[in-house]
């Protein structure tokens, strides 16, 4: 990219956009929803997105926020045909600067098992692992069978992919 790239957290949010580039990278779940999520943390004001942008044109983002003790960074995502270039670590950069302008003293992030690859870009930017287990629970009645199936689902293909031999 010949243009700088600029990480801010944008006045408005093309949540559109944004959702639209967390799916190609492949980030969202049929179980979670961004367009909510996105909403949740912008309105209770805990939580921010961060754009990423290059001429204008939406090259990354990353949502971030906290519970007063520990900051998180959610769908931290780059553009496929952008990648390599340093965007990720802006991001960082910007969900880590993000936390401590509010005087959060601790910043996690999670990264899912299928996604083992991504551990050594934050192992690069000197993120660690915890060595902790993290457990979840779904609150809504409604919602936890559903979730349920769909995260079973989600596994077998998983578990076929890799289990079926690259092109």
């Amino acid at each position: 990219m010949s243009a700088p790239v600029i990480v801010r957290e944008p006045a408005e949010i093309d949540v559109a956009a944004v959702v639209a580039l967390w799916g190609r990278c492949g980030l969202t779940r049929p179980w979670n929803d961004p367009v909510e999520d996105i909403r949740l943390a912008c309105e209770t004001g805990h939580g921010a997105v961060l754009a990423a942008t290059c001429d204008g044109r939406l090259v990354g983002a990353a949502m971030v926020g906290h519970d007063g003790h520990r900051g998180a960074v959610y769908y931290l995502g780059v553009d496929p045909d952008a990648r390599r270039g340093g965007i990720g670590r802006q991001l960082v950069e910007a969900a880590e600067a993000w936390v401590r302008e509010r005087g959060i003293p601790k910043i996690n992030l999670l990264v899912r098992k299928e996604n083992a690859g991504v551990l050594a870009f934050y192992e690069a930017l000197g993120w660690h692992d915890t060595h902790t287990v993290c457990l979840y629970r779904t609150l809504d009645p409604a919602k936890r069978d559903e979730e349920a199936r769909m995260k079973a689902e989600w596994a077998t293909r998983i578990a076929a992919a890799a289990k079926t031999p690259a092109d």
